[in-house]
């Protein structure tokens, strides 16, 4: 198992760069108030195809070699490295192959086949996925990009991290969602090397909190299927993402699913930015554990806008 370094990271952030934005960080007063914290927003929802995922998928993808070109790339996802992949895949000129549950938002299947992803329906759990995949690849040869369980991914997404540090000074956090932990793996490469004093904690939803009991566990808990409105964050954390939450991360935050809906609401209320549940997981436990940041400087990543508008949480009955 490779585990990708500052010096990956740093390539990384060289070859991705004419692909991505460099995203804006905003602030609130009014959250500022409310949380007793002074908050930096990440925000990755302005993102090249709406998040952050674009960085691991481009690394990816323009890291490959001429001869691996002809048969393109697959992978599994629920949504954002599913469109993030096939916007690199487009870039580049080659085949996207993605599995995706039938559940996931019709928002993100729609930005998949505008960007010529090529999409194979599942079942919604890991054991499904995996299956279903693994007969898309068997069938094409296309190179697997796994969401974030791979070393160019993890070290596309630890840029992130890379620019909020050189667009705010004296950050004592970093929150940022976790699923697979992709983002928090890379925001685990960056921090740990180049700020090794600034916490980094990871937001999950209650309902889909294997990465919590994970890291209590000390061991890899994983849930097949979980059920939460954070589409972006049911799936389980695997070795190469282990590594980093098991050696680097501070503690991992748990919110419920009201409580997430609230925060997603708020910040839309509030600072006029579309973003996804998964996206609105931080700010829910920043909210929930103000003694944690009370009067501290904190990153919070915005990982995402991909929300389907005709089915927001707070319409759902």
């Amino acid at each position: 198992m490779y585990i990708p370094t500052l010096d990956d990271m740093l390539a990384a952030h060289e070859r991705v760069k004419p692909y991505i934005h460099r995203t804006p960080v905003l602030t609130s007063s009014f959250l500022n108030e409310l949380t007793g914290a002074e908050l930096f927003f990440k925000c990755e929802n302005f993102q090249k195809a709406g998040a952050f995922k674009v960085r691991g998928a481009c690394n990816a993808v323009f890291g490959l070699s001429d001869d691996m070109l002809e048969k393109g790339v697959a992978t599994h996802s629920s949504g954002n490295h599913a469109l993030s992949l096939s916007y690199a895949a487009g870039r580049r000129g080659i085949p996207c192959h993605v599995v995706m549950p039938r559940t996931a938002p019709q928002a993100k299947k729609d930005a998949v086949r505008g960007y010529g992803g090529i999409i194979t329906e599942c079942e919604p759990s890991t054991s499904s996925r995996e299956e279903v995949f693994a007969k898309i690849q068997a069938e094409t040869g296309a190179e697997f990009v796994h969401p974030y369980n791979d070393p160019r991914v993890i070290a596309g997404q630890g840029t992130c991290s890379r620019e909020l540090m050189e667009q705010v000074n004296g950050l004592e956090a970093v929150v940022a969602p976790i699923g697979g932990g992709g983002m928090i793996s890379g925001t685990c490469i960056t921090l740990s090397n180049l700020a090794p004093d600034v916490k980094i904690y990871a937001a999950e939803p209650e309902m889909a909190d294997d990465a919590a009991r994970s890291f209590r566990a000390g061991h890899i808990i994983a849930d097949d299927a979980p059920e939460t409105v954070a589409d972006g964050l049911k799936v389980p954390l695997k070795e190469l993402t282990w590594h980093f939450v098991h050696n680097h991360v501070t503690d991992i935050l748990t919110a419920s699913e009201q409580e997430i809906v609230d925060a997603m609401k708020l910040i839309w209320k509030r600072m006029k930015i579309v973003m996804e549940p998964s996206s609105a997981v931080p700010l829910a436990t920043i909210l929930k554990n103000k003694e944690t940041f009370a009067g501290k400087r904190v990153g919070v990543i915005i990982t995402g806008g991909n929300v389907d508008l005709d089915h927001l949480p707070w319409m759902e009955k």
